[in-house]
């Protein structure tokens, strides 16, 4: 990534930043205590345990130990995505990761979550962001960086985190070829991350309510179970 993009991508996440986030903090109670509905485990109590860094930017940084070549078995290391705990091999297709300056890594399954990552780590600056590429006919889409990207936003794609898709093309006819069939407008990646950002709030509500409903299902098949 060249430093004049680096730079004007820091005064873009400056100004983005805040954007819609304050919905996604919290724990949320239910009838098994305070915890969180994570996908493939289910309902997981809160600890109560006290973390290094709580109460301070330090609880938001990457968790794995630095990384200088995260693209080696990629899916291996980074299975789920830290901020909506989803599977990114079943989420291949709209997987993101940022390879941060001081080598640590953030590996998401989508530009939604990408958003919160970049958002939660305001100082530290990205040295490779790379998202997948949909048009890619590999089993697994392969990443590619996002400086040579073209986004398609809005088609008839199903979005990951989101309803209105943001998806990545390693190059613009293969985008181009996708939007004839499915429309949308084509975009940068800055353009799309803008695009991620102010549809955080919605994103978000909608998040919630499926996950609200989720858990509701979850409880009433524990009652049943219980008898």
């Amino acid at each position: 990534m060249s430093e004049t993009s680096n730079k004007e991508r820091r005064n873009l996440l400056k100004l983005l930043s805040a954007a819609g986030l304050t919905g996604l903090s919290g724990g949320v109670l239910a009838g098994q205590g305070v915890g969180a509905m994570v996908p493939g485990k289910g309902w997981v109590k809160a600890s109560e345990a006290s973390c290094d860094g709580d109460g301070t930017p330090l609880q938001f940084i990457p968790k794995k130990a630095p990384d200088s070549n995260p693209l080696e078995k990629e899916l291996e290391k980074y299975a789920k995505c830290p901020y909506c705990g989803m599977d990114r091999t079943k989420w291949h297709h709209s997987r993101h990761l940022v390879h941060y300056d001081d080598d640590l890594v953030d590996a998401t399954c989508s530009i939604h979550c990408l958003a919160i990552s970049l958002s939660l780590n305001i100082d530290r600056g990205p040295k490779a962001i790379y998202a997948a590429d949909y048009a890619a006919d590999d089993e697994i889409k392969p990443l590619i960086n996002v400086d040579q990207a073209s986004y398609l936003i809005g088609a008839k794609l199903k979005g990951t985190m989101t309803t209105r898709s943001k998806m990545a093309f390693g190059s613009v006819a293969a985008a181009k070829v996708i939007q004839a069939e499915k429309g949308g407008a084509l975009a940068s990646f800055d353009e799309a991350l803008s695009e991620a950002y102010a549809g955080m709030a919605k994103d978000t509500l909608m998040v919630r309510k499926k996950r609200s409903e989720r858990r509701r299902k979850m409880m009433q098949k524990m009652k049943q179970q219980k008898g």
